[in-house]
């Protein structure tokens, strides 16, 4: 019996349960409405249409819902996309739960947790870790739920965390090879870079952008922050500057997000490591998706690119 979206392929018929995670309303050719989902469980998220929608379905099947849908899944675009035939809001005597249909980081929230305030504990710049540690004191429970982004990358609960943590993996490798690097200075830059997203975001399960999110957006809410928080700890040292540089520029380009190129070898590094831990996640996600000797869909944020799973790939 399959499980979860996740397992259903092209050319599949559809008749279970799903979470609408966001919901749009749009006008086809012919000029009837039509309703855009992106529909979710645990296994994964699929793109969905339902055609011909009443003013009435506008209504009902909003964003955070969960619905009992039927349908076929088809191919739109080098895309899975479930064509609806019939939908109808979750009903109690259904015996299903909101939290059964979300996707979850891979690793728990607590173990999460140890390993960010393990790196804290590690920075010997006292600056640094002040500041850190208060940010991450501030926005706590946030980090440890919220997803990492809307869509694309870490994109489920305690996306945030488990993207941070990743980075901080992969930080503690490269400072290894290059000991030059300023440990303390990376460490901060990757814990903090990315949590203005529990103020871009609005939620942590079916999250759409807020209006600081979508007016400032994340960055720019970071670096406010990490002015007030210094301001408050009586901090005025070349280290908040340079924090503050750090995630600036960490999207590396101007048309990527960010009003600055990195300009210190720590955030050219911070970037990079972005990067890779954001795309690797993006990759592998849709690999598991295929069998060995077939392409991933095309990944829209990799250039559009199909990834080729090779046969002797035993992972």
């Amino acid at each position: 019996m399959k499980r979860g979206i996740f397992h259903y392929q092209i050319g599949d018929t559809f008749d279970s349960f799903l979470f609408i995670k966001t919901a749009s309303k749009g006008v086809a050719s012919n000029g009837k409405p039509f309703l855009s989902f992106l529909l979710k469980d645990a296994t994964g998220e699929i793109d969905a249409k339902l055609w011909e929608a009443t003013p009435e379905d506008v209504d009902v099947f909003q964003q955070g819902e969960l619905i009992k849908v039927t349908g076929d899944i088809v191919q739109f675009r080098n895309r899975p996309q479930l064509k609806i035939h019939t939908l109808r809001p979750v009903q109690q005597t259904d015996g299903v739960n909101a939290s059964d249909f979300v996707e979850k980081a891979p690793v728990e929230k607590e173990t999460l947790m140890e390993r960010i305030t393990e790196a804290i504990f590690e920075m010997e710049n006292p600056n640094l870790q002040r500041i850190t540690r208060q940010l991450i004191k501030q926005h706590q429970e946030e980090l440890l739920t919220y997803p990492a982004a809307v869509r694309n990358h870490h994109e489920y609960v305690s996306g945030l965390a488990h993207h941070v943590v990743s980075m901080l993996n992969i930080a503690r490798e490269m400072t290894s090879l290059y000991p030059e690097v300023n440990r303390d200075l990376l460490y901060a830059g990757i814990i903090v870079h990315d949590i203005g997203k529990v103020r871009e975001l609005s939620n942590a399960s079916s999250p759409s952008y807020t209006l600081e999110g979508k007016l400032l957006g994340h960055i720019p809410l970071m670096v406010e922050e990490i002015r007030k928080v210094a301001d408050d700890l009586q901090i005025d040292a070349e280290e908040v500057t340079v924090l503050q540089h750090m995630v600036l520029s960490h999207h590396g380009k101007p048309e990527w997000g960010s009003s600055k190129r990195p300009l210190i070898r720590e955030a050219e590094l911070l970037h990079q490591i972005d990067m890779m831990d954001a795309r690797l996640n993006m990759m592998n996600r849709a690999l598991e998706r295929v069998q060995p000797g077939q392409f991933t869909e095309k990944l829209f944020p990799l250039e559009q690119r199909s990834f080729y799973k090779p046969t002797f790939d035993e992972k």
